[in-house]
């Protein structure tokens, strides 16, 4: 079975999860055209049967039909799962399917939880992301909108999503936030300069998204991989022609690894970000079973410290080529 992990202050109100969780975007949205329901609902099952009990979801995925997904998928698991969901965006006009407008003012949050509530089939939220920043509205209200729903028992914990460390400073002085979401990966380290001291210092857990590149880091996208116009990579600067022929430089590094440990890339991508915390727990995403179980491989794949000075002494000396999101997407990150 995978191992558990707590997110958030350490006792008894410290929420327990698996040690990788399962991030469900992608069968919905953005990584090209919806998946087909039931495989996917089979595919979150067979997740929980594998010992997965921590999910993650936003009510902009699809939009809604995400949710709609998992409060199916996972309603004979009520009690034994966890779920994390997010609030935080709106269509810029009514009708719209392209929800381009941040929201996170307080009524419109309360309104958010009562409907991913109702699509999700749960009686109370387990983690209840900001999904960004939203400079309109201070944080302290945002945080005080959430420990409102927590006091009437419809949201169990908080979270932030992609937010800067004073911003997780000033929500946490209001609420404390169980967890924070943001990339991290082997080709993605910003969060190692002030989110995860700031985390640490605060008792705040760690979920990255991505931990696997958005797929690049599995060594199965090369030069010659066509993106779907609906899959959100094809407007990447990470993932133009030029950037993943300079990038493959971290694949090579995760393949000699995994040579050495009987692994794959993709397993000590994931058994590295597991270890650097104790309280990280990273949620890659699939809409196949069999990466379903090559990634929970990571889990139990274990990196001796010499594996990873080793790691370390090469990445250190490598480069990301290209920006991981257009230049509007990016300015709404790390405020």
């Amino acid at each position: 079975m995978i191992p558990k992990r707590k997110l958030g202050p350490a006792g008894p109100e410290a929420l327990e999860v698996s040690a990788l969780g399962l991030g469900c975007m992608g069968m919905s949205w953005s990584y090209g055209p919806p998946k087909d329901r039931a495989q996917m609902i089979a595919l979150i099952r067979a997740a929980v049967e594998r010992g997965v009990t921590f999910f993650d979801t936003a009510e902009v995925y699809g939009p809604l039909t995400n949710e709609e997904l998992l409060g199916e998928a996972l309603e004979p698991f009520r009690g034994r799962v966890v779920i994390a969901t997010k609030f935080g965006w709106e269509p810029a006009n009514e009708g719209e399917t392209r929800w381009s407008t941040l929201n996170s003012r307080p009524e419109h949050i309360k309104q958010v939880a009562e409907g991913s509530l109702k699509r999700l089939r749960i009686e109370a939220i387990d983690l209840f992301y900001q999904h960004r920043v939203d400079l309109e509205v201070p944080i302290e209200d945002v945080a005080g909108a959430v420990k409102d729903l927590i006091g009437e028992g419809k949201v169990k914990h908080f979270g932030l999503s992609e937010a800067g460390a004073q911003t997780i400073r000033r929500a946490h002085a209001v609420q404390p936030v169980t967890a924070v979401q943001s990339e991290y990966s082997l080709w993605y380290r910003d969060p190692e300069k002030e989110i995860l001291p700031t985390l640490e210092e605060l008792g705040i857990g760690f979920v990255p998204f991505s931990p696997l590149g958005k797929g690049f880091l599995t060594g199965r996208i090369d030069t010659t991989t066509q993106f779907d116009e609906s899959d959100f990579r094809s407007t990447l600067p990470r993932f133009e022609h030029e950037a993943r022929e300079a990038n493959r430089v971290f694949v090579e590094l995760l393949r000699t690894v995994a040579a050495r440990k009987n692994g794959t890339p993709a397993q000590v991508a994931l058994a590295w970000l597991l270890a650097q915390k104790p309280w990280i727990v990273p949620i890659p995403g699939t809409t196949n079973l069999d990466r379903l179980d090559e990634n929970l491989g990571g889990a139990t794949l274990q990196l001796t410290p010499e594996d990873l000075h080793e790691i370390e002494q090469s990445a250190s000396k490598l480069q990301a080529r290209g920006a991981r999101y257009p230049e509007a997407h990016a300015r709404l990150v790390g405020r």
